[in-house]
């Protein structure tokens, strides 16, 4: 859940770190309001509103008390003076009476967030009481465990810097599995599902009173293979992730120690079985591999297609058939390019730039080798799909042959590749411009040979765009080719 910063920016006196570590609270409270059963919201003073709502989270494992969202909102008369006392005692204030909020009955509290000595916001949990029965031995474990958390932050404890803020697939919460630990790493308590959790591992006995390390290096068939983050986190001692896995099943842990002004005096670790999940990524995994190797495979096939085509041309008597072998051999080869790219990566898409970086230089000197052609190229294509790759690829060699071949007809001149993204009416588009310095457009309507039937083609029913000629300003021809890139 982002954090609602903006309506305190001019009014926060933040030191350094001060602020991020509001937003590592905020990126990480879905797990106390998941322990303490109940919604929690942050207040931060404001010159008008008394305090304002930067941000809200509602329990996973109870009903919200709050339908509606408040961030951004000024406080209730009722809740200040509880925040304000919060505030300036810099210790945790509860509501003296029950608090009704439509037909619930709520008990509030105020946690104040305080760091190097300065109060930086106040925490409020608004627990639902109207549902009168006696909490089960998990609900006050699981209160507990939300109170020793919240307390940590009132002496600047939690959330820890030290804890890794990078995503992390299959990352534990509490519904999934929680484990508490005293000082010396004997499991005090461990939920339903983290007991589950551990048995699909294969441990068959209780994990309470039982040194949570013990158990799990008895689990570990092949050692060398174990993450080096593993003994700090199942004995609690560092806010670490690890992973652990046995019998085919993978086990996600994650350790928060819990501290207070002298030492450590326990820790919560929670656990999720993930095993599908590493199996599923796998799966992506082999695919993936899978898919480049295809690429590599009809990169070969196409290069070994286009030798034998230079072998037959130079076997060919007539030149306008060795011309037109000669021609699909550069066809070919121009395709078995793009898939060289797309064996060389994980996505189906093609840095263009690079791309076509190699091949205008070589379209140019293959078509022109008796001629001094230079090739100038600006602008930026961008990441492509691998449909637009190819034929667009294409159309490009076709119009820098056709450029040296017709354009410059055998003299010395430049040919330019300019490319330029941008937003359209109807989303973004591409624009391709391919323009020479040579005769220009002819005064007579000619006949298209069979490269630019293949560019009209190409553009129009590959791309989804158009093509126009036109004469360059300062001599020569433009081609420009536009393309809709929306919804590609």
């Amino acid at each position: 859940m982002a954090i609602f910063t903006d309506p305190i920016r001019e009014h926060a006196d933040f030191g350094p770190g001060d602020a991020e570590w509001l937003h590592l609270l905020v990126g990480d409270w879905q797990m106390v309001a998941d322990l303490a059963f109940a919604d929690l919201a942050l207040w931060f003073p404001h010159p008008e509103l008394g305090y304002v709502a930067l941000a809200h989270v509602r329990p996973s494992t109870t009903h919200t008390v709050f339908h509606g969202d408040f961030v951004g909102e000024g406080i209730r008369s009722d809740l200040q003076p509880l925040v304000d006392k919060a505030w300036n005692s810099r210790s945790i204030e509860r509501s003296s009476e029950t608090n009704w909020s439509s037909d619930m009955a709520l008990r509030v509290e105020a946690v104040p967030m305080v760091r190097n000595g300065r109060t930086l916001a106040v925490v409020t949990t608004h627990m639902d009481l109207s549902s009168s029965r006696m909490p089960s031995r998990l609900e006050l474990t699981y209160r507990q465990c939300a109170y020793d958390l919240l307390r940590m932050g009132t002496l600047g404890l939690w959330p820890d810097f030290a804890s890794p803020t990078g995503s992390r697939r299959g990352a534990p919460r509490v519904g999934d599995g929680l484990i508490r630990l005293d000082a010396e790493g004997i499991v005090q308590y461990a939920s339903p599902n983290g007991v589950s959790a551990f048995r699909r591992l294969g441990d068959g006995e209780s994990l309470e009173g039982r040194s949570l390390a013990e158990v799990t290096a008895s689990l570990l068939k092949d050692r060398r293979m174990v993450d080096e983050t593993l003994p700090l986190v199942v004995t609690g001692r560092m806010p670490w992730r690890s992973e652990i896995e046995s019998r085919g099943v993978s086990l996600s842990l994650r350790a928060i120690p819990l501290r207070d002004e002298q030492q450590r005096f326990g820790a919560l670790v929670l656990c999720r079985d993930v095993s599908e999940l590493r199996r599923r990524e796998m799966e992506l995994v082999t695919k993936d591999a899978t898919i480049r190797e295809i690429h590599h495979r009809v990169k070969n096939n196409l290069q070994t297609v286009a030798a034998l085509l230079r072998m037959q041309s130079r076997r060919m008597v007539s030149d306008e058939a060795k011309q037109g072998l000669e021609q699909a051999m550069r066809r070919v080869a121009t395709i078995a390019l793009v898939h060289e790219t797309l064996s060389q990566g994980l996505t189906q898409s093609v840095d263009f730039d690079e791309l076509i970086g190699r091949q205008f230089r070589l379209s140019a000197e293959v078509a022109s080798p008796s001629q001094q052609v230079r090739t100038e190229r600006s602008g930026t294509f961008g990441e492509l799909p691998s449909d637009l790759a190819t034929p667009l690829a294409l159309v490009i060699n076709e119009l820098v042959t056709n450029a040296v071949e017709h354009g410059l007809e055998g003299r010395a001149g430049t040919v330019w590749l300019i490319a330029d993204r941008s937003e359209g009416d109807d989303g973004e588009e591409l624009t391709v411009t391919i323009a020479d310095d040579g005769v220009g457009l002819p005064d007579t309507p000619h006949v298209e040979g069979l490269g630019l039937q293949i560019v009209r083609t190409l553009v129009t029913s590959e791309l989804g765009g158009t093509i126009q000629w036109r004469p360059r300003e300062g001599g020569g021809t433009a081609v420009e080719i536009r393309i809709s890139l929306a919804g590609k």
